[in-house]
């Protein structure tokens, strides 16, 4: 291109300039390939300069309008490809282009768009759309094309030929048949995604509805997901006008009287149930306006009703519309209790009161709900936690009332699933009730514990029960000693492992037995027994487990068939998961010590570790030992110690990728927590370790085999983790005595981490353990050779990091990731000083050929006190640097 030409494209240029651009540009308009270098030009991002862009957008809008039918199908696949690659671009720009250069950029795709659509480019819109998913500046683009495309066809301010017409109606025809639909589902994902965090794509969203709505199918707008989003929108103040245009031209739609009455009145009660209209705004309600909102709440308490058909045991389509139908109508009376609290808690309370004191002869969807509907009371007459009944007395003495009646009456015996559900849900709702009248808990307990809750002959009822009875006995921990030992002895049944080839069928599935667990836990941790009889009750609740573990275990080794090898390996696995369900019983106040429960974890130990060396079902054993191995790191403390080198060297053996990304967080959770203590072993075990990962990692791949890839990545992070956590606890010396050559091999690794993965998680973890390392060693008196290191390696990658393609500093993951490479190159200057502004300003950086005022500006922010300065700097120094 003519430079000295285009430098008139600058408004501040003078006239002689300026004149010889225009003539510039008339010259390229008639040149039959000019176009090609202005593609070119935008392709490659070769100028900044956004004169410039605009300048080569308006040669290509020329060619596209006027010329387009002169070029071979290869230079038209070349346009197409030079707006894709622009668009994609824009993605990884650090900044967005100016307004008018997008405004541009879209005329451009919708000229495009109307001369290929029909013919050549048919997935126009999926082509876009799969390179802006949703990120917010290709968003921002996509709506803009959607505009300049809406006016291409239907601008009538526009004149259009005859021809154009003609084919403006073909291609608006073909988009209703084709893609509409998608884009409607793609204006709605925005709307969703954005509505809260950006207003300005928001508004840009509902001003491509509100055009496009004049000439799609309505009812694809005109619904309640669009139209309550819209209302949504309304009582945000900066989205509140583009959603009332947008709402206006959805009602301003030309269409039959009939069907715009019908929209028009679909829309009144939309507004009307929404709270636009009346009820909820009336401070002071008359007699009348009373026995309206009455009359409205017991209409909803009506429509909460099941019917007949509804199908509790086989759940489909119809029953989850009703249950989401439900869900709204939850909402409505919601409002209606901000309308009038006292008129919603009479309601209630006059249906309930009703309703059970004839439960035996009435019919089960009118018992539900009227159990429903006290449930539904705690959210509709908030209070803080739970407190329903303190505070204001004829409310709580209205809910204690309804409550007492629901657990004397005997409703719990009701002979259907969802009365049954709904008691056990709303006696657990409201649990404070029992520490006002604790006389009542006895037969509650009974109720969770007999055919009505945990027996009952409904396999769901029995599943959500174990689950409710858990929550019950938490929240009611203080009250349960009187019926500790009853309530252990009641559920033993339950506690049942049930090995695969007894053919016993178990009440409870596995799932619902941890809860089982974790409640008989609870009940003897929080007891006021002492510690010889907690610990009598733990070991009486665990050690079947352990002797079931062992038998298991054997017959496991000695199995032939892989079926039963996999039906005994789970159940191998659902007895330690029993068992450490158990341990989270226990908390600050209550520690495994001070409850004497040590030796029964410990002994659960030596018992299940075994399991870690049996060749059969690893990934499944190892799995369920090592989150063992997590809760006693935490519950047994330092006890713990002694069995992790062994259980180490058993989970090291035969590692997948999988199997070590679990193991390290175990490792990590030892090193943090016990540091110092943890030494020698982690000396030890460090270097098999090691070699572990890289084996796993070196191991070759299919270069299409994403799955691989995904998982060598996250087995780099969490080795990346893992020296940072050694690092970070203060246990350097775990890698220094490695010895010189494996020491080299470590730090070697991770400047590869920090420059050469295009992973901003992982490159952030690498720099935060560099300059780590140079705070603990990068002193005078550091490692022999390791300063060295810091100028051959640790300050190259701080550069050659952010300066890779595959840095993306608009990426939040990458600027935090450039955050830890300017702490990187702080702490060297802390610890080296002078020396290390020199090496800057006479070696590296003019080896970068940056420019000496450059090199200035650089090593006088690098020496600012302040690391936030120097933070920020960074981020500017590498966005000028990167083409």
């Amino acid at each position: 291109m003519d430079e000295q030409a285009l430098l008139g494209l600058n408004p501040n240029a003078d006239s002689d300039f300026r004149q010889r651009a225009l003539a510039y540009f008339e010259q390229l308009k008639i040149s039959p390939d000019a176009w090609q270098v202005c593609a070119e030009a935008l392709a490659q991002r070769t100028y900044s300069d956004d004169h410039i862009k605009f300048f080569c957008f308006q040669v290509l809008e020329h060619q596209v309008k006027y010329k387009y039918s002169e070029l071979t199908t290869v230079q038209q696949q070349l346009i197409r490809e030079t707006l894709i690659s622009w668009l994609q671009a824009q993605m990884l720009n650090p900044q967005p282009e100016k307004t008018f250069i997008r405004n541009k950029a879209a005329q451009v795709f919708a000229l495009l768009f109307v001369t290929e659509y029909l013919t050549k480019w048919p997935k126009f819109f999926f082509d876009i759309l799969s390179v802006v998913d949703l990120n917010p500046r290709g968003v921002d683009l996509y709506l803009r094309i959607l505009m300049a495309i809406d006016s291409e066809l239907v601008d009538r301010d526009v004149v259009h030929t005859s021809e154009e017409a003609r084919r403006n109606t073909l291609i608006k025809d073909t988009m209703r048949e084709q893609c509409i639909p998608n884009l409607v589902e793609s204006w709605y994902q925005i709307l969703q995604n954005y509505q809260y965090t950006n207003s300005e794509v928001t508004c840009q969203c509902l001003e491509v509805v509100g055009a496009y709505v004049s000439w799609i199918d309505l009812s694809l707008i005109a619904n309640d997901r669009f139209i309550n989003m819209l209302l949504g929108h309304m009582s945000i103040e900066v989205l509140r006008e583009e959603a009332c245009d947008c709402l206006f031209e959805i009602v301003n739609k030309g269409m039959d009287p009939v069907d715009k009455m019908k929209l028009v009145e679909s829309l009144c009660r939309v507004l009307q149930s929404a709270g636009f209209f009346s009820i909820d705004q009336l401070t002071v309600l008359s007699d009348q306006q009373k026995a309206n909102v009455e009359a409205i709440m017991l209409a909803v308490m009506k429509k909460l009703t099941y019917d007949e058909e509804y199908n509790f045991e086989n759940e489909g389509e119809d029953e989850a519309m009703f249950v989401e139908y439900r869900k709204q109508l939850k909402l409505l009376l919601d409002r209606l209790a901000q309308v009038s609290p006292e008129l919603l808690l009479a309601s209630v309370r006059r249906v309930f009161s009703s309703t059970l004191q004839n439960w035996q002869t009435t019919r089960f969807m009118e018992v539900e709900v009227a159990i429903r509907l006290l449930y539904m009371l705690a959210e509709a007459l908030p209070v803080s936690h739970g407190a329903h009944f303190s505070g204001d007395v004829s409310k709580a003495s209205a809910l204690q009332d309804m409550m007492r009646t629901l657990v004397t009456s005997g409703v719990s015996s009701y002979q259907h699933t969802s009365v049954t559900l709904e008691f056990f849900e709303t006696v657990v709702r409201y649990e404070k009730f029992f520490t006002v009248e604790p006389q009542h808990i006895p037969c509650v307990l009974m109720a969770f514990l007999d055919h009505r809750g945990l027996r009952h002959s409904s396999a769901k009822v029995r599943s959500r029960t174990a689950y409710l009875f858990s929550r019950f006995v938490k929240s009611l921990n203080k009250q349960m000693n009187p019926f500790i030992e009853d309530i252990l002895n009641r559920i033993q049944d339950l506690l049942e492992l049930s090995p695969p080839e007894n053919g016993y069928q178990s009440l409870l599935s596995s799932d619902d037995q941890l809860f089982i667990y974790e409640t008989a836990g609870v009940l003897i941790v929080n007891s006021e027994y002492p510690a010889e009889r907690k610990q009598a009750l733990m070991r009486n609740l665990l050690t079947p487990l352990m002797e079931k573990f062992k038998i298991l275990l054997e017959k496991l080794m000695l199995a032939q068939d892989e079926e039963r090898q996999a039906s005994l390996a789970d159940c191998l696995n659902h007895a330690v998961g029993f068992a450490s369900r158990t341990s989270k019983a226990f908390s600050n106040k209550q520690t495994v010590k001070q409850c004497g429960c040590s030796e029964v974890y410990l002994d659960c130990l030596q018992t299940f570790l075994p399991a870690l060396s049996c060749p059969l079902q690893k990934d499944i054993l190892r799995s369920g030992v090592r989150t063992f191995l997590h809760r006693m790191i935490i519950c047994l403390e330092e006890e713990v110690l002694p069995f992790i080198p062994s259980a180490s060297e058993h989970m090291l053996k035969d590692c997948e990728a999988k199997d070590l990304q679990e193991f390290i967080p175990l490792i990590n959770q030892i090193t943090a927590k016990f540091k110092i203590q943890v030494s020698p072993f982690l000396q030890q075990m460090f270097m098999p370790l090691l070699h572990a990962i890289f084996e796993v990692l070196l191991r070759p791949a299919e270069e299409n085999d994403q799955s691989a890839a995904l998982e060598k990545q996250m087995l780099r992070r969490s080795y990346f983790a893992f020296l940072q956590t050694v690092t970070g606890s203060g246990m350097s010396e775990v890698i220094a005595n490695q010895g010189a050559e494996n020491v080299e091999r470590v730090l070697v690794t991770v400047i590869q981490g920090a420059v050469e993965y295009p992973d901003p998680i992982a490159q952030k973890t690498c720099f935060i353990i560099l300059s780590k390392l140079v705070e603990l060693w990068g002193g005078k008196d550091g490692p022999v050779g390791f300063a060295d290191f810091v100028y051959k390696h640790i300050v190259p990658a701080c550069f050659l990091a952010p300066l890779k393609q595959t840095f993306d500093l608009a990426d939040a993951q990458t600027v935090l990731a450039l955050s830890e490479c300017a702490v990187t190159l702080k702490t060297i200057h802390l610890k080296r000083g002078p020396e290390c502004v020199q090496y800057l300003q006479q070696e590296y950086l003019p080896s970068l050929q940056v420019a000496p005022e450059i090199i200035q500006e650089f090593c006088q922010a690098l020496q600012q006190p302040d690391a936030k300065v120097f933070k920020n700097y960074l981020k500017v120094f590498f966005q000028r640097a990167k083409p």
